[in-house]
């Protein structure tokens, strides 16, 4: 490696990738340099981010990317690797809270493709594939995330549809969401009786509440409340009882994408803090010159080699038809750790320039907790891998 470390040198070449990815990566990148990077400060200080980002996230193929094209999206030719130079290049612009607001139709519209109705899809999918239209996936509850098979929030069959009572709390797009995928349980206890309702998020009885939070300023994260929300039946999202399923596997490609945008995130830290260390003079020569500081770049590098190996390997996985549980239980701790060190040595790196608000790796570092915690955090998919090993 003779260039100088930067986000594009510090990834591994992939035998994976050919000219329509790098095609695609280009495309993506124009689109954040142009319309994300110039504003993403402001934004994370305003809280929020403009609605019609959607809309010009949509023309750009990002929104629709990896749908299918009879309800607005562009599948033709995309395979994963071209969603995660999405969530790589979008993490590039330093801001996890953008990435999550921006792309939560791709936790909360999956469902619906999966398992719903040929009418639900029509209804519902093409407005959300333009940017019209924001839907948010609502499965966390006050007792509890990871534990799916517990959910309380109950459906009670009446008058030909359901009736919704219950919490769901930490949901992205909460507020601003038109649509909501709510999971609740429609029979018994347990993962069988769990099912999947679209709710319109401006049916009388739902109250959103907005919270704050350590990182992810700019994207909206509120508690909804169901009180007495009255659903027709044909807004069952599959069949009932039957949701369960559904969520778990929302979950693997959910898991794959953090992964990439922590690995990206973890880039980002090596590149601003080498082009600090260049510049930076301390003792009469370059900071990168110690080699105390020369070591946490060496160390950081392996550990982003590494988990974009593993990436990979798991993306090529998926691409294939498998479903690696373990595998990308695993690839979610390791790449949350590695941001978390990258944002780590990369701000001791920056020193007090890297307190500073406004700086990509400050912001990094406000948000590992949330990396590391969302979609699954890394004491339960330890031991969600070690039961897959039959341990």
């Amino acid at each position: 490696m003779t260039e100088p470390l930067s986000f594009d040198v510090t990834r591994l070449p992939s035998p994976h990738l050919n000219d329509s990815h790098e095609a695609w990566r280009q495309t993506v990148r124009a689109f954040v340099d142009r319309e994300i990077s110039p504003h993403v400060n402001e934004w994370d200080e305003a809280g929020a981010f403009p609605r019609e980002l959607h809309k010009k996230a949509a023309a750009a193929g990002l929104i629709g990317l990896g749908f299918p094209e009879e309800y607005g999206g562009i599948s033709d030719g995309v395979d994963v690797f071209h969603s995660l130079i999405a969530a790589e290049e979008l993490a590039r612009a330093g801001s996890g809270g953008l990435v999550a607001g921006l792309m939560t139709h791709g936790i909360g519209l999956p469902p619906i493709i999966a398992l719903g109705s040929e009418e639900l899809k029509q209804r519902i999918a093409p407005a959300v594939l333009a940017g019209d239209k924001l839907i948010a996936l609502c499965v966390t509850e006050p007792s509890g995330g990871s534990d799916v098979a517990n959910l309380k929030t109950k459906a009670v069959k009446k008058n030909g549809g359901y009736i919704v009572n219950g919490e769901k709390t930490f949901i992205t797009s909460g507020r601003r969401a038109d649509y909501l995928t709510v999971a609740v349980r429609t029979g018994s206890g347990g993962a069988g009786g769990l099912s999947f309702l679209l709710i319109e998020a401006d049916r009388p009885g739902i109250t959103r509440t907005p919270l704050k939070k350590m990182g992810w300023w700019m994207s909206d994260t509120a508690s909804i409340h169901f009180d007495d929300v009255a659903v027709p039946a044909e807004n069952l999202i599959g069949q009932e009882n039957a949701g369960f399923a559904g969520i778990v596997a929302n979950f693997n490609m959910e898991r794959l994408s953090m992964a990439a945008q922590a690995v990206a995130f973890a880039r980002v830290c090596i590149e601003d803090a080498a082009a600090w260390a260049r510049d930076r003079q301390t003792f009469g020569k370059p900071l990168a010159k110690h080699q105390v500081i020369r070591h946490k770049f060496a160390e950081m590098t392996r550990m982003t080699n590494a988990t974009q190996s593993y990436l990979d390997h798991c993306a090529w996985r998926v691409m294939k038809g498998e479903s690696p549980v373990a595998e990308l239980s695993l690839l979610k701790v390791q790449a949350t750790r590695t941001m978390e060190f990258c944002a780590r040595e990369a701000m001791q790196i920056l020193g007090g320039a890297g307190f500073m608000r406004g700086c990509r790796v400050e912001r990094i570092y406000r948000e590992v907790r949330v990396m590391a915690i969302g979609g699954g955090s890394e004491e339960i998919m330890n031991d969600l891998a070690a039961r897959q090993m039959g341990l």
